[in-house]
C-alpha cells in the first residue's frame, strides 16, 4: 500500500491536468466517475449474479494418446521456445520476464501459431501438465478472465481439428468449470472504464457454451457480445480504441462467433454477420499498398500476419483462416470477397485518401484525447504514407506492454509522425475518471479531419493548456510526385516546435536536409527551411516483441508563435 500511495503520488506531482481534475472534484465542478457494480454487466440484467456450473452435453473425440514426437518451436509473445518431449512440466511452471509471456502460456496461444509438421500431441502434453498445476479455478493470473477466454477459444478450435486432449471426461469437467470462473469476473467496469476485454469474455463463454451444449452460458455470452459490439465499436464499424490491430484483432473475434452462430443454427448469425461485415469494410480503409499500418498498440494474442488473411487480396488459406473448419473457411472466404470499402472514416477518427501514387492512413481521435480505454497513442495529427508500393513514412507502434506506463515512449508525440510543442504531447494524459466536459475543457474543441482538393487538413486545440499556445494545423498538399506539408501554430510567446518523420527506408544526411532511399531504390528528398534536422535511431514493431530497424527525423525549430513552416518531401 506504501508504494501505491508513493506512485499515486508522483503522478500527482508530475501531472497538473490530474491536480486540475482533482481541484475541481474537491470543489464540485466536475463529477464523480457514475457508479457500477463491477463484473456486473447491466446487459445481463439487474439479477445477475454469475453462472452455476453445467453439464457437457456433447461427445467430443480423443486426439490420438502417446508421447509427442520431436521438438516443439513454441511461439509466445515477444519470445519463441524450443521444446523437447518431457519438459512440458518445467515449462508450465515457468515465470518469464515480461507478464505478457506468462499470460500468452496459459492462454495457450502458442497452438493456433504450430506449424503443419509439428506432432499434434504436444498440446495434449503441455495441457497435461497445466491441469495437473493449474487446473482448478481460483484467482490467479493464470484464471484470468480474459485468459480463461482466451485458453479455451485456442484448444475447442484444436480439438475441432485433431480431437481433445485426454482423458476426454477429465478435460471436458475442466473446460466446462471456465464458463462459470470466467462469470463470476467478468471484465466490466462501468461505461467510462469497459475495454473490449469484456467482448472477449463473451466471445469465450458463447463458444464454450456451443462447443459444449452449456445453454446457460452460451446465452449470457450472446447477450453480452450483442450489447458490447454495439458500444466498442463506432457506428462506421471502426474499433473504438485507437489501434489497427485491434480492429484487425477484434474483426477476427466476430468472424469467430459468427461461424459459430451459423453452425449452430443461431438467429443470432444475421446481427453477427452485419458487424462483422462494417468491421471488414473498414479493413479496406486501414490496408495501404506497401503494409498494413500498425497504428497504436500491437497486440500480444497473436502476430498480425496470422490475421492478413483477412484483409483485401489476403491469402485466405494461410494463417487464421487455415486452421478453419473446410466449410467455414469458405463461408468466411464468401463474405470478405463480397464486402467493399467503408464509407468516410472521418467522423470517427480516420482518413485513408489517396492522390495519384501517394497514399496514407492519418488519425486524430474524435476526443482528441488517446482513448481510455484503449490501445491508442498520442497520434493527433500524425500519418502513416506510402509512395506507390513503398512506405515512406510508418508508424512504429508499440512492441511490448512490459514497461507499460505514461512515462513509455512509444506511445508518447516522440514515436510518431505528428507535430510536437515543448516536447510534450498533443494531448494530456487520459483517465477514466475525466468526464467528457472536463477533457472538452482542457482540451478544447474536437479536432478537424478533412480531405481537401490538394491533400488533408488536421487542427486540433490540445496545446492550447499551455500558455500562448493555440491550435495546431497541419496540411499535406500532394502534387504529382511532390508533397507539401505545411504546419501553422496559432498564438504567442516562444515555444519548441519540434516534428517528427519515422521511416525503414536508408537514411542519408545532405547539407540540405535528408534522402531517403527506399528498398526498391527510390529516393525521397526531404527539406524543412529553418529547422535543424537530427536523424535517431528507431525501431519499427512488426509484432509484439518483434522489430525491424527504422530511423526517426527530427525537426527542431525555436519559434515565436504565430508560427508556419513548411516540410517537403520529393520522390525521384
Amino acid at each position: 500500500m506504501f508504494n501505491a500511495l508513493i506512485r499515486k503520488g508522483r503522478q500527482l506531482a508530475g501531472d497538473p491536468v490530474l491536480r486540475r481534475w482533482l481541484a475541481a472534484r474537491l470543489l464540485w465542478r466536475t463529477p464523480a466517475p457514475p457508479r457500477f457494480a463491477a463484473h456486473r454487466p447491466p446487459s445481463l440484467g439487474a439479477g445477475w449474479c454469475g453462472l452455476a456450473a453445467e453439464r457437457p452435453a456433447v461427445v467430443f473425440s480423443a486426439l490420438p494418446e502417446g508421447p509427442p514426437r520431436g521438438r516443439l518451436t513454441l511461439r509466445l509473445p515477444g519470445l519463441s521456445l524450443e521444446l523437447e518431449p518431457g519438459d512440458e512440466a518445467a515449462l508450465v511452471g515457468r515465470s518469464f520476464d515480461d507478464p505478457e509471456t506468462n499470460l500468452g502460456l496459459h492462454r495457450f496461444a502458442w497452438v493456433p501459431l504450430m506449424r503443419p509438421g509439428d506432432d499434434s500431441r504436444w498440446v495434449a502434453a503441455v495441457w497435461a501438465a497445466w491441469r495437473k498445476r493449474f487446473g482448478t479455478p481460483d484467482s490467479s493470473w493464470a484464471w484470468h478472465p480474459y485468459t480463461a477466454a482466451e485458453r479455451v477459444i485456442n484448444l475447442l478450435a484444436f480439438a475441432d481439428r485433431h480431437g481433445l486432449p485426454g482423458p476426454v471426461d477429465d478435460t471436458l469437467a475442466v473446460l466446462a468449470a471456465h464458463a462459470p470462473a470466467i462469470a463470476a469476473r467478468l471484465e466490466y467496469f462501468g461505461e467510462h472504464h469497459t475495454s473490449n476485454h469484456l467482448f472477449n469474455n463473451a466471445r469465450g463463454l458463447y463458444l464454450l457454451g456451443l462447443a459444449l451444449g452449456l445453454p446457460n452460458c452460451a446465452e449470457a455470452g450472446r447477450r453480452l457480445l450483442l450489447a458490447e459490439a454495439g458500444r466498442i465499436f463506432r457506428p462506421s464499424g471502426v474499433l473504438r480504441e485507437g489501434s489497427t490491430h485491434y480492429h484487425l484483432l477484434l474483426t477476427r473475434s466476430l468472424a469467430s462467433v459468427w461461424l459459430a452462430a451459423r453452425r449452430h443454427g443461431r438467429p443470432e448469425a444475421e446481427a453477427f454477420e452485419a458487424l462483422l461485415s462494417r468491421a471488414v469494410a473498414v479493413l479496406h480503409r486501414f490496408t495501404l499498398p506497401g503494409r498494413f499500418p500498425l497504428v497504436g498498440d500491437i497486440s500480444p494474442d497473436c502476430p498480425p500476419d496470422h490475421l492478413f488473411c483477412l484483409l483485401p487480396g489476403g491469402d485466405r488459406r494461410s494463417g487464421w483462416m487455415d486452421i478453419l473448419p473446410p466449410d467455414d473457411r469458405a463461408r468466411l472466404k464468401v463474405l470478405l470477397e463480397r464486402t467493399g470499402r467503408s464509407g468516410s472514416l472521418a467522423g470517427d477518427g480516420w482518413l485513408a485518401p489517396r492522390f495519384g501514387e501517394w497514399s496514407g492512413l492519418w488519425h486524430a481521435d474524435p476526443d482528441g484525447w488517446s482513448p481510455m480505454p484503449g490501445h491508442g497513442h498520442q497520434d493527433c495529427g500524425a500519418f502513416e504514407l506510402h509512395f506507390e508500393k513503398e512506405p515512406v513514412f510508418v508508424d512504429i507502434g508499440r512492441g511490448s506492454y512490459a514497461l507499460a506506463g505514461e512515462a513509455e515512449e512509444t506511445v508518447t508525440a516522440t514515436a510518431h509522425n505528428g507535430l510536437s510543442l515543448d516536447g510534450l504531447d498533443p494531448y494530456p494524459a487520459n483517465r477514466p475518471y475525466y468526464a467528457p466536459a472536463f477533457r472538452r475543457l482542457v482540451g478544447g474543441e474536437p479536432p478537424r479531419l478533412l480531405p481537401d482538393d490538394t491533400g488533408v487538413v488536421v487542427a486540433f486545440d490540445g496545446y492550447g493548456r499551455l500558455d500562448g499556445a493555440g491550435t495546431v494545423e497541419r496540411h499535406w498538399r500532394f502534387a504529382g510526385r511532390r508533397l507539401e506539408l505545411h504546419d501553422r501554430v496559432d498564438g504567442s510567446g516562444e515555444h519548441a516546435v519540434i516534428r517528427r518523420l519515422h521511416t525503414t527506408c536508408r537514411v542519408e544526411s545532405l547539407d540540405s536536409g535528408v534522402r531517403l532511399t527506399a528498398p526498391g531504390g527510390r529516393r525521397f528528398a526531404i527539406s524543412a527551411p529553418g529547422a535543424e534536422i537530427a536523424v535517431l535511431p528507431a525501431a519499427c514493431w512488426t509484432a509484439y516483441g518483434e522489430s525491424v530497424p527504422a530511423s526517426r527525423i527530427e525537426l527542431r525549430t525555436a519559434a515565436t508563435l504565430p508560427w508556419s513552416g513548411t516540410i517537403t518531401v520529393e520522390a525521384s
